[in-house]
């Protein structure tokens, strides 16, 4: 029998961590509960559990654009499962939710429900037809997941889609508004996966050590686990890379902890609103802020982004903010944080984090794999934030990360709007 692979798994538990907490939870998990959270609300906040029309979706161009997408992610599906490149397929069925979570960003579909109500029910109609295609095109590798989310949109895993190109259903991904029809009512959303937490990779590695634990002492072996686990939070789905050259074996271990220690839970990033924006009395490239981050006053912020971002752009609008760095006087004017954005690679381009529309102000930011308290208070010339700045970027879908993980709020990841692979800061 041939082999589907051409490569053994290495299987980590801190990998898995990830993988469940930014591929399934953050990514598939979160795209699927929007759209379908969205279309369950009361009328007047959504669709009242009914799938709207949307007649002219084909000539949409966010939607036209989105079509073409999923068509090649089909076509490339189709191909790998043909010759049992498994992992290739997987791939491609995720590359059509991170689109449609980029599509629903992108279209801002919770303004255009009362704004343009047309252009949202073409984005709706077509986002639930994409939740469709992803229950059929992840059922070999998820059945049961695939089974749970036909339930929630209230299909018959009998109406599974077909993979034949005889019978023609494949080609709806040209028209991926065309899955699921206008006036179906949906079943009860619900959440699909749940976030693997520290606590729990503990147990699981403990439950299943198995025979490894036989062979080593029980102390021994956790020791090496974790050194592992350690060494390998953050990998994506996509790389099997490892850093070039052997490590120096100079240093003390006291310092080599110590890095170790340094985390990203230690940034204190929390969903902030700006609730007023003015330029800097005393500085042409800099603006004076009143940003809500929860606490009974909001903070007061200095940005040097006069620049890059229009005046009314920054007002009245949901950013993140790292709220432990020490408070720093710019031009007369102390600022108590630091919003984040990212800078294209020659720095002349620049846009700001933005967390899901929804999120709540004063929430903090999280990174799957990554717990603990922050510190209380950062220098800006810390070894703490100058290692972890080095890690903070958008990735190539524009999803803010560290290292390869999302920055996660309830509602979802936080993007930027076209700047990929830029530096954060």
């Amino acid at each position: 029998m041939n082999r589907p692979e051409v490569s053994d798994t290495l299987f980590t538990w801190a990998d898995l961590q990830a993988k469940l907490n930014s591929e399934l939870l953050n990514n598939l998990g979160n795209f699927i509960n929007r759209v379908l959270s969205f279309i369950a609300k009361e009328a007047g906040a959504g669709y009242d559990s009914v799938v709207p029309d949307a007649p002219n979706a084909g000539e949409h161009t966010l939607t036209k654009i989105l079509a073409e997408k999923t068509s090649k992610w089909v076509e490339q599906y189709l191909d790998a499962m043909e010759k049992v490149k498994l992992k290739q397929g997987l791939k491609s069925a995720m590359g059509i939710s991170s689109d449609g979570n980029a599509y629903l960003q992108e279209s801002q579909f919770w303004k255009l429900y009362k704004e343009d109500p047309a252009a949202c029910a073409i984005v709706m109609k077509t986002s639930v037809g994409l939740v469709y295609l992803l229950a059929c095109l992840l059922s070999p590798f998820m059945p049961s997941f695939s089974d749970e989310v036909l339930r929630q949109l209230n299909l018959s895993p009998e109406e599974n889609l077909s993979l034949s190109e005889e019978k023609g259903e494949i080609a709806k991904a040209k028209s991926p508004w065309d899955f699921v029809p206008a006036g179906h009512r949906i079943g009860k959303p619900a959440p699909l996966f749940k976030e693997l937490k520290d606590e729990d990779v503990a147990l699981h590695r403990e439950k299943y050590a198995g025979s490894q634990a036989e062979r080593s002492s029980k102390a021994a072996a956790d020791a090496e686990a974790n050194k592992v686990a350690n060494q390998l939070k953050g990998t994506k789905l996509s790389d099997g890379g490892t850093k070039k050259g052997p490590k120096k074996q100079s240093g003390g271990s006291k310092s080599k902890t110590a890095d170790a220690d340094i985390t990203v839970a230690k940034l204190d990033i929390r969903v902030g609103l700006i609730r007023k924006a003015e330029k800097h009395p005393d500085a042409d490239s800099l603006y004076v802020e009143e940003i809500d981050v929860g606490e009974d006053t909001p903070r007061t912020v200095v940005s040097g982004l006069v620049k890059f971002i229009p005046l009314e752009e920054m007002q009245n609008r949901k950013v993140c903010v790292l709220c432990n760095l020490k408070p720093v006087a710019m031009r007369g004017i102390k600022s108590h944080a630091m919003v984040l954005a990212a800078s294209n690679e020659d720095h002349t381009k620049v846009e700001l984090v933005e967390p899901p529309e929804s999120a709540a102000v004063g929430e903090r930011v999280t990174f799957a794999g990554y717990s603990g308290e922050p510190e209380a208070s950062l220098s800006g010339k810390s070894k703490t934030w100058e290692k972890l700045a080095a890690e903070l970027h958008s990735n190539g879908e524009l999803v803010a990360c560290y290292k390869d993980v999302p920055f996660t709020t309830s509602a979802g990841i936080c993007k930027v709007k076209t700047i990929a692979n830029g530096e954060i800061r």
